[in-house]
């Protein structure tokens, strides 16, 4: 079994640097995983105060003090996958804050390693009603 805490969340020092400039202006945020209706597949990121999670939502974990956050049912085709946060040139999704900065976030992702799950079979997500 993995020796530290898994992450399922995590983000690049770009993105991060664009999480702390959207914070600044915008006091706090919450990310959420489209699953691909109006804005394709993409992290969203909005004020924490104009998007409400609800039960069928998990928490996957923070990133630059912003909690990140999924529908349960989506999660259950990433639970073996860490999403890596980041920024790339272009316009992000309608509703995203990025939007007018020039940047979008992208999620990337990786395979967790056998260990790695095994750590995380132990720790399950959290509930967002939680």
């Amino acid at each position: 079994m993995a020796d530290k805490e898994v992450e399922r969340v995590i983000v690049t020092p770009a993105a991060a640097d664009l999480i702390g400039k959207l914070r600044a202006e915008h006091g706090p945020l919450l990310f959420h995983q489209s699953g691909g209706c109006c804005d394709g597949s993409a992290p969203m990121c909005f004020p924490a105060g104009e998007f409400m999670v609800g039960s069928s939502d998990v928490k996957l974990g923070t990133i630059a003090e912003v909690p990140f956050y999924m529908s349960e049912s989506q999660f259950e085709y990433w639970q073996n996958t860490q999403l890596i946060i980041d920024v790339v040139p272009g316009n992000g999704g309608m509703f995203s804050l990025e939007r007018p900065t020039g940047l979008r976030f992208l999620t990337r992702s990786r395979l967790f390693e056998a260990e790695e799950n095994a750590w995380l079979g132990a720790h399950p997500v959290e509930r967002a009603d939680a």
